[in-house]
């Protein structure tokens, strides 16, 4: 009998073993869950209640499970993640991402999920006095965001208190809800990188293809 058998077993099939294999798989591949999302919701209550469970069976796979009550998010963390490829901007990015997250927590802005809410125009002024280069617009913005999405780290969201302040900005309408499982995702030590990244950087803010990250697109040093 596998360990999510006897659960099931105790359970009386009200969970069952496939619903727990899956929502093992979605944590790690997915690396974190929200309540707040509707298609997460149910995993996340599995992994709150089965929490030691999950961290038992995924522990010989090298992740850790993180269960933040409190802003209610799991994360599947991997202790030893291999490293892939990410281009300069995303790993930048994420970064800049980390470091709003920080200074904004501080300040308490944060609303009732835990998130941070971001124009692009906030996001364009603190990407470009942190990393020294102009934020992608249009099309490679939303492919960023799309990355940090798979990342677990951040959103986009319609506002319609948001206004565009030229054209560029009117191609894309939406804010930046930056996730508070950033901070399980980066590790603290990621923003003492973003320095090293402004003064390497070219003054025309082109991005360098193949910065080595790890799964958690955290750059790898």
């Amino acid at each position: 009998m596998s360990h999510w058998d006897a659960i099931e077993e105790k359970t009386k099939s009200i969970v069952t073993a496939d619903l727990l294999e899956a929502t093992a798989y979605r944590l790690v591949s997915e690396q974190v869950l929200y309540a707040a999302d509707i298609k997460s919701r149910t995993s996340y209550s599995l992994v709150e209640q089965y929490e030691r469970d999950f961290s038992h069976v995924l522990a010989p796979l090298g992740v850790k499970v993180v269960v933040n009550r409190r802003l209610r998010f799991a994360c599947g963390i991997p202790r030893h993640a291999k490293s892939s490829q990410a281009t300069t901007e995303q790993t930048l990015m994420a970064l800049v991402l980390l470091n709003i997250y920080y200074e904004s927590a501080r300040a308490g802005r944060l609303n009732d999920d835990g998130e941070v809410i971001c124009d692009l125009v906030e996001l364009g002024e603190k990407h470009r006095v942190s990393t020294n280069r102009q934020m992608s617009l249009g099309g490679k913005l939303e492919d960023l965001m799309r990355t940090m999405k798979r990342w677990g780290i951040a959103r986009t969201m319609a506002d319609e208190n948001y206004e565009p302040q030229d054209q560029e900005e009117r191609d894309q309408p939406f804010v930046v809800a930056i996730r508070p499982g950033i901070v399980d995702v980066l590790s603290e030590t990621a923003l003492l990188r973003l320095a090293q990244f402004a003064e390497a950087a070219p003054p025309t803010g082109e991005a360098e293809e193949g910065t080595e990250t790890n799964d958690s697109g955290e750059n790898v040093v």
